[in-house]
């Protein structure tokens, strides 16, 4: 593992707004600089009352402004919502102001529920264009050439990394057939986890971006004190992921003692198998559960993330995950 690094959603805890989310995104993306994660993402989800980072490259630049030195990005654009060019001018921009920072994920689902997606896109294309949308994306970055008709300006000659986001094999096949790095969504999705590494690593083909695969596997993280503190924050997560299931979606919900008294069993099922690629609990725990997936899926990179009612109890699951990530990094370097 080269690296580890962090996903944020921008969570808005209840009883709160979104300006003290996007504070508090702020001050876990100093902290993340200040413990060692390599990157500090964000990702793009529209109409959830619980999430504040929907206009994901004005977040990033606002992330930006308050670092130094940590790569900031998208984890990801999804981008059957925007025309390849507007992305490739909101990150050129970005690469422009912040350069050598800015990293693009790209995500083929809307983010969203389709009704927001028809609002979004306003006409509903039947093709699936995604795979020409990256490859027009990605020669907006290039160094323009002569004549050219459209061009990114900012973003022609940034050359920011683009990678591909999924949770199946449809992306993995992409990116391996055109050679850019993978993060599989393995914190909410996965089902398809070891098959999709297994097939990227398996197809992919070197390229002017990438001599050999590089894959970012995401998992769920909830460290405190003790197991059992953990296990009680942790079911805020849970709770949003439910309500989220069962076409409820809201603010992220305060942790409750009992969550099978407010998680029906079919549905309690669901959301255990959605949120199984995790480790949580005291430190211990979670190193030993971290260290199992490293060892399981053999990441080029691990992404953590997690939702936490309490700010201060989320920046101290942070840091006791980037002190258990810096261990297990050095001993494997060892």
């Amino acid at each position: 593992m080269h690296h580890f690094s962090l996903l944020d959603l921008s969570p808005v805890p209840e009883g709160s707004t979104t300006a003290q989310a996007l504070a508090n995104t702020v001050a876990l993306a100093q902290l993340a600089e200040a413990s060692g994660y390599h990157r500090f993402w964000l990702a793009e989800h529209h109409n959830m009352p619980g999430i504040a980072s929907a206009a994901t490259p004005i977040v990033i630049g606002h992330v930006a402004a308050a670092t130094k030195t940590i790569r900031l990005g998208a984890g990801g654009i999804m981008l059957p919502n925007h025309a390849p060019l507007i992305v490739a001018e909101q990150f050129g921009t970005l690469e422009t102001l912040y350069p050598g920072r800015i990293d693009l994920g790209l995500g083929r689902a809307p983010g969203t529920d389709m009704a927001t997606a028809r609002a979004l896109r306003r006409h509903m294309a039947p093709e699936d264009s995604f795979p020409q949308d990256v490859v027009e994306l990605i020669s907006y970055f290039d160094t323009a050439t002569e004549g050219a008709a459209v061009r990114a300006i900012p973003g022609e000659g940034t050359q920011v990394p683009v990678w591909i986001l999924g949770s199946s094999l449809y992306g993995a096949q992409l990116a391996a057939y055109l050679g850019l790095p993978y993060a599989f969504a393995s914190h909410f999705a996965p089902t398809m986890l070891e098959d999709a590494l297994a097939t990227y690593r398996a197809t992919f083909r070197p390229s002017r971006f990438l001599a050999q695969p590089y894959a970012m596997m995401a998992a769920g993280v909830c460290a405190a004190d003790t197991d059992a503190e953990a296990q009680y924050l942790r079911t805020s997560q849970m709770l949003a992921f439910a309500r989220l299931r069962t076409g409820q979606p809201g603010k992220l919900p305060r942790p409750v003692q009992d969550i099978d008294a407010h998680i029906p069993p079919h549905v309690r099922a669901g959301v255990d198998a959605a949120l199984s690629v995790a480790a949580v609990g005291s430190r211990a725990t979670v190193r030993r559960e971290i260290a199992a997936l490293i060892d399981r899926y053999q990441p080029d990179e691990l992404m953590v993330t997690g939702m936490i009612h309490d700010h201060a109890a989320r920046l101290r699951s942070f840091e006791i995950a980037a002190e258990v990530l810096g261990e297990l990094s050095l001993a494997k370097a060892a």
